[in-house]
């Protein structure tokens, strides 16, 4: 009956400017921009408190390799493992057992952990994740080589076995070495696939991988039982700290490289 148009509901506020502050159509535009390749940072699970976690799973070896030293009789009942899987070895074991020797050892491990870091980097042009995978995979190694040196514990004698397959000597025992990269090498698969339909695959062909790795050291008879069960808590520490150290530093350093190394061949 007035004549006059009813004003919009919604109608845009202005200020007293007359400009209006209707900045809908503008909002979360950067959230929604595909990312650049191979400068997103992936940051590796851990514990949410994993400091203590790690101080705890290192804890762990050495009240381990403490045992293993003052406990009177331990390194001889634990020869006696050793001794009678060397009374007991068979050929297709044994062939299993020589070739895990040689590839989870510190030569052939690292340079497959090199060639599979470097493709990620090159195929999939993704530095940070070849960076994290890499260092995954070393720190069980790097882990077990700082407890070699704290407890040098002596390998079974070769002389002591009825059948030894790889004699070997030296103060370098607790833990293992091989142990302990397997169980890195278990957690930087599992990172790689988590989030995909195949990251429980993975974790579980990733535990049974590290077991049998335990075996072999028992079978070829190079390590004592508590060498191979300390790796566990070994590389799983080394594992959490690093993750903690990544995720809280990594970012600021992923930050300053240039653009060259983060895209290679300069591809987008």
């Amino acid at each position: 009956m007035t004549g006059r148009t009813a004003a919009p509901r919604h109608a845009p506020k202005e200020d007293m400017h007359g400009s209006a502050h209707n900045d809908r159509p503008h909002q979360h535009t950067a959230a929604t921009a595909p990312p650049a390749v191979g400068t997103q940072f992936r940051a590796l699970p851990q514990p949410r408190h994993w400091l203590p976690v790690g101080i705890v799973l290192c804890a762990a070896v050495v009240v381990l390799g403490l045992t293993v030293q003052l406990v009177p009789g331990d390194t001889t009942a634990e020869l006696g493992v050793d001794q009678n899987l060397s009374l007991h070895h068979v050929a297709v074991l044994t062939a299993v057992a020589m070739g895990i020797n040689l590839l989870f050892g510190p030569v052939v491990g690292l340079a497959l952990i090199t060639i599979a870091a470097l493709g990620i980097w090159l195929f999939r042009r993704d530095l940070v994740t070849a960076v994290a995978f890499g260092l995954t995979a070393c720190s069980g190694w790097v882990a077990s080589e700082a407890f070699k040196l704290l407890f040098a514990r002596q390998r079974p004698n070769p002389a002591m076995l009825f059948d030894p397959l790889a004699p070997e000597t030296g103060s370098n025992s607790f833990p293992s070495g091989h142990v302990s990269f397997a169980v890195a090498l278990a957690f930087a698969l599992y990172f790689l696939a988590r989030g995909t339909r195949w990251a429980r695959p993975v974790a579980v062909g990733g535990a049974v991988m590290a077991l049998i790795v335990a075996w072999s050291r028992l079978y070829v008879g190079v390590h004592y039982p508590t060498d191979v069960a300390a790796s566990f808590f070994a590389a799983s520490a080394a594992v959490v700290l690093l993750a903690g150290l990544w995720n809280r530093f990594a970012p600021a350093l992923m930050e300053r490289l240039p653009a060259t190394v983060l895209r290679p061949f300069g591809r987008a």
